[in-house]
């Protein structure tokens, strides 16, 4: 692996920004803007969109996804939203779920991954298991130690959003198959940041938004289906899942049978001109970045800051459990509530989620970002 330099040039990014909050929203590639314009801009002229204009881009997406990503390019739905891809898999699983069975979800999960599992469980009569924060952070063991024989679903992150506590997802997958149960992973805080092997992990859903670590647009997100699933039910009935839906002549004549691999699992409406290429332009820069190289040089930025944090009342989420792209630290004593604001004031910009603060950078992060990161908050807290 190999630390990448600065890439603040890609991005439209003011030197007097210093912004580490990627885990909220990321800045866009100015590539990927540029084709996002040009895509609005196609629909002057409406007349020039074919009918393979509504099928390409979206295999394009799955392509660069598979050559960023991993795993099978045949397996990948373009969706709108984490949400989506999770509600998805919730009504997928409904038939193999009943009473007496398990859903496993983390305490405090995003609510993409625990709405759904909630419903799942209410229209199944499954118990919802709730596993506590554990004291050391140690998710893994925690989730494992909640692993049953009645376990059915394991719906979990990659790292825990709120502070970057990394899960250790071979060996909880490992678990979950043996249990004979679904792993669903909502991967939207680390896929693209956070390197992620899906022939070792074997997930049945994968769900992650673009708008986060894969520099995309806000709008359209990836679902990752197993084979073992490409059967299933969708949440949608769209006629672009349908075979021969290339023929707009034909439209009338409705076919019962789907496209092939993950296809039935698009949303209506995949190829929306601006956001899928868009998301395709980030994809193949991620590619050509390397997810290993993005995350060791992403955990560089954070022990950097890591470091900078010694010796005020932050306390940095220990390297055992630290994932590479999120540093989440805690204060000694309860956080001021005029921390953010004056970040914000001098145009630094992080987040705080319950009692983390979070630190997100990505690749335009630079040392003079950092020192005035680490500055304010020393000026904050009188260090």
């Amino acid at each position: 692996m190999a630390i990448i330099s600065s890439q603040r040039h890609l991005f439209d990014i003011p030197d007097d920004v210093a912004y580490f909050n990627c885990s909220y929203n990321s800045p866009m590639l100015n590539s990927a803007c540029d084709v996002l314009v040009k895509g609005a801009q196609e629909k002057l002229h409406p007349w020039q969109r074919t009918p393979a204009n509504f099928f390409d881009d979206a295999q394009a997406m799955r392509t660069a996804a598979a050559s960023a990503l991993g795993g099978n390019a045949e397996c990948y739905a373009v969706v709108p939203s984490a949400s989506y891809g999770m509600s998805t898999a919730a009504r997928i699983l409904e038939n193999h779920v009943g009473a007496g069975n398990e859903i496993i979800v983390l305490d405090e999960a995003f609510p993409s991954n625990y709405l759904p599992w909630h419903r799942l469980a209410e229209t199944t009569g499954a118990r919802l298991v709730v596993v506590p924060t554990p004291d050391d952070l140690n998710w893994t063991k925690a989730v494992i130690d909640h692993i049953t024989d009645n376990t059915a679903v394991v719906a979990i992150p990659h790292c825990h959003w709120t502070n970057g506590a990394r899960l250790n997802l071979v060996q909880i997958s490992d678990e979950t198959r043996t249990a004979g149960a679904a792993l669903a992973l909502d991967l939207t805080q680390s896929l693209g940041a956070m390197p992620f092997d899906f022939d070792q992990v074997k997930p049945d859903f994968v769900a992650a938004a673009t708008y986060k670590w894969l520099l995309g647009p806000y709008g359209i997100s990836l679902f990752y289906v197993d084979e073992r699933w490409h059967n299933a039910r969708p949440l949608e009935e769209t006629w672009l899942g349908r075979k021969g839906a290339e023929q707009f002549e034909n439209l009338v004549n409705y076919s019962h049978t789907y496209q092939p691999g993950a296809r039935r699992f698009d949303m209506g409406q995949k190829n929306i001109p601006t956001l899928v290429p868009g998301s395709v332009v980030s994809l193949n820069q991620i590619a050509r970045w390397g997810v290993k190289n993005i995350a060791e040089t992403l955990a560089k930025t954070n022990t950097a800051i890591a470091d900078g944090l010694s010796g005020t009342p932050l306390v940095a989420l220990p390297q055992t459990v630290r994932s590479p792209h999120i540093l989440g630290a805690t204060a000694k004593a309860e956080l001021p509530d005029h921390l953010l604001p004056a970040l914000a004031e001098q145009k630094i910009f992080i987040s705080r989620r319950g009692s983390s603060l979070r630190f997100a950078p990505h690749l335009h992060v630079s040392e003079n970002d950092i020192d005035r990161l680490v500055s304010t908050i020393k000026t904050v807290f009188n260090c």
